[in-house]
């Protein structure tokens, strides 16, 4: 590896043989993990989507903490913090709360009610057996929600993927695009959702490691050379006229309640809500609540205060960061040995494939078990003819195919390295908290929830969040998932309540059933 290390320059540096090494093991590691599982557990479809519902809550927790995360905490939080400094902090602390209500609001009831309910795999099955709809309206409508708004989600992540090896290992960006598409499918493809939880709590791993590390080793290196980084930044941020350690300077009121309502996005987002529904029992989520919210609270402290140490260290060492983003991969590659940098490399691509894999997954199975189901269904006149375990196999072979078509969709999107990736990750994130936010949490607990008002609530949502962003916030500034999830639950309840003649006696003995179960085993 070569640093550029001349004062007052640009940070920059070439890979090693090291780095080379750790990512190749890397690979190796992800695509191993896979075949276990493909050994392990892709013999039917909810084996292959849901892992047989038999996941612990230390796989439950750290999937689900990966996958939501993804480039955003090693790179994009580190990189804000490092440009304004801790007024940045209120994305991490709405997502904190959201994440820990939505394992208390949801994840039991949906873990419990998806089975209740037919055995739903998917997001729009668990709507259309919940609501009774026959006319399969509601699933078509959330599975195109799915397969649109996560076939932009992915392609963020790939061009994440890109960026990194064209400026990690000088490599073209698009041989950056395939490699890290090629490894990601791979393993999706042969292990299904047992390889994604596995290598997701593989990866969390080693983001947990990586986010704890640089900045006790930043906080050690300035000490040791007499600096008192807090005093340090204060001063830094007085001559460059930004008051680094407030909570408030430079942000208004409007932009810190949006920033926390990031948290709303929590109870709608597909890839995470899917955890829920395949954790080994409802008994269990407390466990996997505890483990899941400590390392995202230790993580997101890890990914702040190594953006805030950035300041005094880059002041220290006479760097400079052309873009604020890539302020741990500076510090990773400046701090510690070749083989350690290249760990932490393939930590900031484990945070970018851990959201890649999940958004593959939910999309596949929402393409067979939402559209190809049906259609088939219907091209064969309603009448099967293939046993239970010619069709297991068949819906597998389709899932497989669909990761394939997805990530080659992604990869057309992701085509242009001129991409903007973080509006797109807010936009998507804000679009389905919006349509399935609302929805998900009265479908789970209350028991006059229709399906004309579940409908109303998605299409409301996500067309608020569309028009509000369209309309560039009306100029207030507010992030558009406060407007969606307002609009969302208040049609979503008004329509409910005009349309009570829906309700049927199954609907009512399913959401009785699942409120048994729940008192039960308390």
């Amino acid at each position: 590896m070569i640093l550029n290390t001349v004062t007052g320059s640009a940070f920059t540096f070439t890979a090693g043989w090291e780095q080379y090494l750790m990512m190749a093991v890397y690979f190796i590691l992800l695509i191993a993990i896979g075949i276990y599982a493909y050994k392990k557990s892709t013999s039917n479809l909810n084996e292959y989507m849901l892992g047989g519902r038999n996941i612990g809550p230390w796989v439950t927790a750290l999937s689900a903490g990966a996958s939501d995360m993804s480039g955003w905490m090693l790179m994009g939080l580190p990189g804000s913090m490092y440009s304004v400094g801790l007024s940045s902090i209120w994305i991490a602390a709405g997502l904190t709360i959201g994440a820990y209500v939505n394992y208390i609001v949801v994840a039991p009831r949906l873990r419990v009610y998806s089975e209740v309910s037919h055995d739903s795999i998917t997001l729009p099955d668990f709507f259309e057996n919940r609501f009774k709809d026959h006319k399969h309206m509601l699933r078509i409508i959330a599975g195109l929600v799915i397969v649109i708004f996560f076939a932009v989600y992915t392609a963020s992540g790939m061009v994440s993927g890109g960026k990194l090896f064209e400026s990690a290992f000088n490599l073209p960006y698009h041989w950056g695009l395939f490699l890290t598409a090629g490894v990601v499918v791979i393993y999706t493809f042969f292990g299904g959702y047992l390889a994604v939880s596995l290598t997701d709590f593989f990866q969390g791993t080693i983001m947990f490691i990586a986010i704890v590390m640089i900045p006790i080793a930043t906080w050690m290196t300035l000490t040791g050379q007499g600096i008192e980084p807090f005093v340090r930044i204060e001063e830094l941020g007085a001559i460059a006229d930004i008051n680094y350690l407030s909570l408030i300077s430079g942000v208004s009121i409007i932009t810190i309640i949006g920033n926390l309502a990031w948290g709303f996005g929590y109870f709608g987002q597909p890839h995470i809500i899917v955890r829920f529904m395949s954790i080994r029992s409802h008994k269990i989520v407390p466990q996997a609540r505890r483990i899941g919210i400590i390392w995202m609270a230790i993580s997101l402290i890890g990914a702040c205060l190594t953006g805030l140490l950035g300041i005094a260290f880059t002041d220290a060492t006479r760097h400079e960061v052309a873009d604020a983003e890539t302020i741990l991969v500076l510090m990773s590659q400046v701090l510690f040995h070749p083989l350690v940098g290249g760990f932490f490399l393939a930590a900031i691509l484990a945070a970018i494939m851990s959201t890649i894999s999940s958004q593959l997954l939910v999309t596949s199975s929402s393409l067979v078990q939402d559209f190809y189901k049906m259609i088939r269904l219907k091209m064969i006149g309603g009448t099967e003819t293939k046993s239970e375990e010619e069709q297991d196999k068949l819906f597998v072979l389709v899932g497989r195919i669909s990761v394939i078509i997805v990530a080659l969709v992604a990869i057309v999107i992701a085509w242009d390295d001129e991409s903007v990736i973080l509006d797109i990750v807010a936009n998507a994130w804000a679009g389905f908290g919006a349509a399935f936010g609302p929805l998900i949490v009265m479908a789970l607990h209350w028991k006059g929830m229709t399906r004309s008002g579940a409908i109303a609530s998605i299409i409301g949502g996500a067309a608020t969040v569309i028009i509000w962003i369209a309309a560039g916030t009306f100029g207030t500034g507010l992030y558009e998932i406060v407007p969606g999830v307002i609009v969302a639950t208040l049609l979503g309840i008004i329509v409910s309540k005009m349309t009570q003649s829906e309700l049927q006696p199954e609907m009512k003995q399913e959401f009785e059933e699942t409120e048994r179960i729940l008192k039960e085993d308390k």
